[in-house]
């Protein structure tokens, strides 16, 4: 039997400047990495290139200029609501400065105690010390200070709410911050809302109209379409954009799947196995320290290859051990199990006992996720992550 499972392997690439063809440069850099390191294609590798490359790639870069011409024609300036943002220079500072831009005023709403993506304003702790309701309780920004004072994120040392203000002030517009997590309450200052939410904003579209909002937009509605020649996402718009540049940003790439598919063609015919491919963002996982959830991206992976649809189906192996096979050991229950595991068929384990305790996740989402934390966000130089074994089994020789 072998004694490896999966493998993931992070591959150097060339630093990709836009114009460069990221599905070729990404099929030599994995056939290089084969020969470098003696690795033998197998049917069902995964190669994987994250999104930040391909956006690269294709140029998909937008100024703030191009941010806060698109927001004024969609809302006509004046006062405009901005909602539940994520706490992050990287992720929302240049999108606001874009939309402060394009308005007079803009009234904040800030979720609390933690902004979507886990960032904590204040502990739960001191909420409820201070007999505080985070699902009832607006509390204006002097409210707020009186109560628990200035907090400065844990990581970033940076105080969110003076940042913001600032922020807003010196593009131009008059600032408002207010800290509750009924979106509903910004129709007391405007009728115009931008709601930045990135997972839950289909409901918060939804609330707002139904309250009677005038304009109702999401990030994912702005930089839809080209605007004097920049990049643009036609399905996310601003979602899953980040900082590049004081006055740039770039946004979440375009594409994915004719660029999985292509990386997959190159790679198969190369090899002479099926490799599948997946262009995969921010992972879909929870620090327990730092409570942060990873993904503020709208999607792991925008673009994959169509073996990558799906969920687990598999047997967890301690249950059979525990309770079907309890009266076996070494070669009788080692062959009990993997006849068990040969016998499955195509039919969804979901609700039986046996698979109890699996993950019943998409297979793109725990890809994407191990795929993140291989590459890390740093100077690992790793942008392509290639996996062996992932769909193996305990059978597999």
């Amino acid at each position: 039997m072998r004694t490896i499972g999966t493998v993931v392997r992070g591959v150097r690439a060339p630093i990709i400047r836009q114009g460069d063809d990221i599905a070729a440069i990404t099929a030599a850099s994995v056939q290089a990495a084969w020969e470098e390191a003696g690795i033998t294609p197998r049917d069902r590798d995964v190669v994987a290139v994250t999104e930040s490359v391909v956006a690269r790639s294709q140029g998909n870069y937008a100024a703030i200029q191009d941010i806060a011409a698109d927001v004024k024609a969609k809302t006509g300036g004046g006062t405009i609501g901005v909602a539940f943002p994520i706490l992050s220079r990287n992720r929302f500072s240049l999108l606001l400065k874009g939309i402060s831009m394009a308005c007079e005023k803009v009234v904040l709403l800030l979720s609390y105690p933690s902004d979507e993506v886990g960032n904590h304003l204040v502990d739960l702790d001191r909420l409820d010390e201070a007999g505080v309701n985070p699902y009832t309780d607006l509390l204006t920004v002097p409210q707020f200070r009186k109560l628990f004072g200035h907090i400065p994120h844990p990581f970033t040392g940076v105080d969110y709410i003076d940042f913001y203000t600032e922020l807003i002030e010196n593009a131009g517009a008059k600032a408002e911050i207010l800290l509750g997590n009924h979106i509903q309450s910004l129709l007391d200052y405007t009728d115009t809302v931008i709601t930045a939410d990135i997972h839950t904003r289909a409901r918060s579209k939804r609330l707002l109209k139904a309250a009677g909002a005038k304009t109702v937009l999401g990030l994912d509605d702005i930089l839809t379409v080209s605007i004097n020649g920049c990049g643009y996402n036609e399905t996310y718009g601003l979602l899953g954009s980040n900082k590049a540049t004081e006055e740039t940003i770039k946004l979440f790439p375009r594409d994915c799947t004719a660029v999985a598919e292509r990386i997959s063609e190159l790679l198969s015919k190369a090899s002479g196995k099926h490799i599948e491919a997946m262009v995969y963002g921010d992972g879909a996982f929870k620090d327990p320290v730092g409570k942060i959830w990873e993904l503020a991206d709208p999607v792991v992976s925008p673009g994959h290859t169509k073996g990558l649809d799906g969920t687990p189906n598999e047997l967890k192996l301690k249950y059979l051990a525990d309770n079907d096979f309890g009266n076996l050991s070494g070669d009788a229950l080692k062959e009990a199990i993997s006849e068990r595991i040969r016998a499955k068929t195509g039919e969804s384990l979901v609700g039986n006992m046996v698979s109890e305790g699996t993950t019943p996740r998409q297979l793109t989402d725990l890809i994407g996720s191990l795929c993140d934390l291989t590459s890390g966000s740093g100077d690992k130089g790793t942008p392509i992550v290639y996996i062996q074994g992932y769909f193996d089994n305990y059978t597999n020789e």
